[in-house]
Order: C-alpha cells, then structure tokens, then sequence
C-alpha cells in the first residue's frame, strides 16, 4: 500500500518548489513566522514563544503544529520557558480540538531529523485528532487516504474556537 490521498490540496506544487529550491533556503516555518510573500501561513496563534499553525498537509482535519518562535531543531533544545508553554499550548488546543471535532484520540509527537520522518528541521509537535471510524474503503482498497476538510477552513473553524486566547495562560 503506498501513502497519499485521492485529494491533496496543492502538494504538487509545494513538492515541487520543494525540489527547485537552493539547499541553503530558509526553514519554512521561520519564513511562515517573517510573513514571507508566496507562504502559506495557516497561524491560529502566536505569542513570543510558540506559534501554532494547521499542518497545511493534514494526515486529519484539525492536525495541528506546535513550534518555538526560536529556530530549533531538537527538543532538548528548548528552554524550560518554552518547554511550559508547549505543554500548556497543548494542554489548551486538545481542548480546543475535541470542542471543535470530537475525536475519539489523538497522536501528539515529535519527527526529529530526516530518517524520523522530519521533512522540516524546525521542531515542531503534531497534534493530530484520531476517529474510531476514520479507516474508509479507500484506504482499505487503494492505501489512499481522502482529505475531508480543506485546511483553510480548518483553520477558519479553529480560530473561530479560540476564544479563550492561550496567552492568558500564567506561566507562574
């Protein structure tokens, strides 16, 4: 069976650019925090430490990255500061995902480095909602998933959900 999805909204062409780009291009998630022109930026928040955004590429509605404002590229990496607003951002957009999608679960990790899976060097944390009843007939059959939600709406339906804006998290 081989990934992919029977819809993928624009991979091709992010693969693409991918490929065309010079090695020594910027990290794509430190040109989505400049606001570079010609980037995607599906932010639903940001403060001074964290951003998170919706994967642009999603294994599910609602799959979501948490990552430091800061370019770094292994967990240990960050400071004990960010280290406590990561797991309160987490703490908070589980809560807003299951309001917003009702998953029955979740897969919440870490790709750190290419041979993990990493297609970016800037860690970043999955947050990805889970349904008991997400495995279809295409995905059985044809080892493809089907994309239901393009992720601008993800994205339109979650900040409509943050009303409550993390930052108002005490970091004492």
């Amino acid at each position: 069976m081989s990934d992919g999805y029977f819809f993928c909204f624009d991979k091709m062409k992010y693969v693409q650019e991918r490929k065309s780009e010079p090695r020594e291009t910027r990290c794509l998630l430190c040109a989505v925090l400049a606001g570079e022109p010609g980037i995607v930026d599906l932010t639903v928040y940001r403060d001074e430490l964290y951003a998170v955004t919706v994967n642009l590429y999603p294994y599910n509605p609602g799959h979501l990255f948490l990552f430091p404002v800061r370019h770094v590229e292994d967990v240990r990496a960050l400071t004990a500061d960010e280290a406590v607003r990561q797991d309160r951002l987490v703490k908070y957009f589980l809560d807003r995902l299951d309001a917003v999608y009702r998953p029955s679960g979740y897969n919440i990790g870490y790709n750190m480095g290419r041979p993990a899976g990493a297609s970016l060097t800037h860690l970043h944390q999955h947050l990805i909602p889970r349904y008991s009843d997400e495995i279809g007939l295409a995905d059985l059959v044809a080892g493809k998933r089907v994309l239901v939600e393009n992720p601008r709406h993800t994205l339109e339906r979650l900040k409509a959900a943050v009303y409550e804006w993390p930052f108002s998290i005490s970091m004492t």
